[in-house]
């Protein structure tokens, strides 16, 4: 009992004190956001002002702030760490992975570790930006503080999801609980006052065209406007560091690379189960430059089903899975949020370490239409490439986080908000398919999650087919284009074929007025028995006909700055707007 207390004693007291911290830096009429298990709406977050106040040193006030919040996430990871370790291991909210050699959390507690771990991570990217790639662009800074602006709301929006299994949680998890909330709160604000800062006074200022849309660049001097970008040894576009080997590794054969694990079910590769592989390419510090996947673990997966929940953390990065093809190689599981699991924790594949590929591979999450969030594949993976898949899910089926990513000849199958998140994602030249859900009867292509003006986030839906499933009648008009998650939800539809399932409004509110008058939804040149506009939304910030220099904003070479990173995967893309 004794040791019962010094422990409970020594947690309140390192929660006074980030209580104390956070208390001092934040306004105190703000509220934490709000959500349920069943709906993601939220009152929207105070956003920084427009008209800033002029800064004599941006550039010093915002690396001082960077210091600061980066000294007090890393000082909370510790302490919330030193709780863990005081805690049993068979207590509820923790598990014991078999192929890790320490004790994680699980739960709400556990989403914000593994979100605070990623965090970490960019803000030291912004921190020493200058030290470790004198080559950064204002896009990397601006992605990164992005996706630690949305890993905060993430864990804001985990921590005040009701237990539904488990209500009767282990003292120090609880107690962890609040530690990360209250950082969570408190880096919400700072990060995001770091963002404006950025945007309006040191990115401004090196292009002052782009103020309050800077992430939209020129192209480079090599590139023809709507031209297809494919696999060159000769192109230019390669960055100078990218090895060759590296050049062709999504469209190479299998004969063509080397990989690092085979995975089989019949014994006949080097393991039997993909986080077997997975563990052991960490084990092993994953491939060199000089080998063939060109500083990346390849990890081949032969044709089988294969039932597993998979994690690649934020330190594994260039985790490259291959298949044999879509509905041979499948990865399935089922977990979901009737049955306790945070939607964070409910994907069947989680990818957060930068520079995750996946080519020809089925991504299941089976748990049906009826059981709420279940996740088949969860991205948070920056310069990320999923490559001729197939995702396959009822509600939030694929969760697209944070960061930069491409999709492309993808099918992604589901019914409500199917494709959500806060990444900055290009979905080209793939197949997007609304299903018969439960009770319900509308189904949401889209509900992305921009909560700031200055993040560089947003979906791009390019050149694809959005159409009904065969269980789906096909001019149902039970289907819509999107609905707004957060406050400055964006989304563009352009030069797509839609199915005659799309609602004539094309868009759906998601409660009340909420975010129409912030949000950013466009189409442009799409075809089909559902692209007329005529009967769409009136929304303020619903635009029917896009010029084409403002559709271009949404384009590989715009919107996730592709020009400087796809030629590395060797993926064939679009670059521009097409034709």
């Amino acid at each position: 009992m004794s040791t019962f207390y010094h422990h409970a004693t020594t947690t309140i007291l390192i929660i006074l004190l980030i209580l104390a911290t956070t208390t001092s830096s934040t306004n105190p009429t703000s509220s934490p956001l709000h959500f349920s298990k069943s709906s993601r709406s939220s009152s929207s977050s105070s956003s920084p002002s427009r008209s800033s106040p002029s800064v004599s040193n941006p550039e010093k006030l915002f690396d001082d702030t960077i210091q600061s919040i980066l000294t007090q996430a890393q000082s909370t990871s510790t302490m919330a760490s030193l709780l863990t370790t005081t805690s049993s291991t068979s207590s509820q909210g923790f598990t014991e992975d078999p192929g890790a050699t320490t004790v994680t959390t699980t739960g709400p507690v556990g989403d914000c570790m593994d979100l605070l771990d990623d965090t970490l991570d960019q803000l030291s990217n912004v921190a020493h930006r200058r030290d470790h790639n004198p080559a950064h662009t204002h896009d990397d800074v601006q992605t990164w503080l992005s996706a630690a602006l949305t890993n905060q709301e993430t864990c804001k929006e985990s921590l005040q999801t009701p237990p539904l299994k488990n209500p009767h949680r282990h003292h120090e998890p609880a107690m962890k609980a609040i530690l990360l909330q209250a950082l969570a709160r408190n880096m919400t604000a700072t990060v995001e006052a770091s963002l404006a800062l950025y945007v309006n006074h040191i990115r401004s200022n090196n292009n002052p065209r782009h103020v309050m849309s800077p992430k939209y660049r020129k192209y480079p001097s090599n590139y023809i406007p709507g031209g297809r970008k494919l696999l060159s040894a000769a192109s230019s576009s390669f960055p100078g560091w990218l090895p060759a080997a590296k050049r062709k590794l999504l469209e190479a054969s299998m004969g063509e690379l080397e990989v690092h694990a085979v995975v089989a079910k019949d014994g006949s590769g080097t393991h039997t189960t993909i986080a077997a592989a997975l563990r052991a390419v960490t084990m092993s510090g994953g491939a060199t430059v000089a080998s063939g996947g060109g500083g990346s673990s390849v990890i081949y997966i032969k044709a089988g089903t294969y039932k597993e929940t998979l994690n690649i953390p934020t330190k594994q990065k260039n985790v490259v899975l291959m298949g044999d093809g879509k509905g041979k190689t499948v990865i399935v599981g089922s977990k979901n949020a009737d049955d306790g699991s945070t939607t964070y924790q409910t994907a069947t594949v989680a990818a957060m370490g930068d520079g995750f590929m996946a080519r020809d591979i089925t991504i299941i999450n089976d748990a049906g239409p009826t059981k709420h969030q279940a996740v088949a594949l969860r991205v948070g993976s920056d310069r990320s490439v999923i490559f001729r898949c197939s995702i396959q899910g009822y509600q939030d089926t694929l969760y697209a986080l944070s960061k930069r990513q491409f999709y492309r000849e993808t099918n992604v199958y589901g019914t409500i908000d199917f494709i959500f998140g806060n990444a900055a994602a290009v979905f080209q030249s793939c197949s997007l398919y609304s299903r018969k859900g439960g009770s319900y009867p509308n189904n949401f292509v889209t509900a992305q999650g921009r909560s700031s003006e200055y993040q560089n986030t947003g979906f791009s839906i390019h050149n694809c087919r959005v159409e009904a499933a065969p269980d789906l009648p096909a001019g149902s008009g039970s289907t819509y284009l999107g609905r707004p998650w957060k406050e400055y939800s964006r989304t563009v539809v352009m030069q797509s074929q839609l199915g005659g399932h799309i609602n004539p409004a094309g868009w759906s509110a998601w409660s009340g007025g909420f975010a129409l008058k912030t949000l950013y939804y466009a189409e442009y040149l799409n075809s089909g028995p559902g692209a007329g506009t005529s009967g769409r939304v009136g929304w303020p910030g619903y635009h029917s006909a896009l010029a084409p220099a403002d559709a271009g904003k949404f384009t590989v070479g715009q919107l996730i700055t592709g020009n400087s990173w796809l030629p590395s995967t060797g993926v064939s893309f679009d670059s521009g707007l097409i034709g």
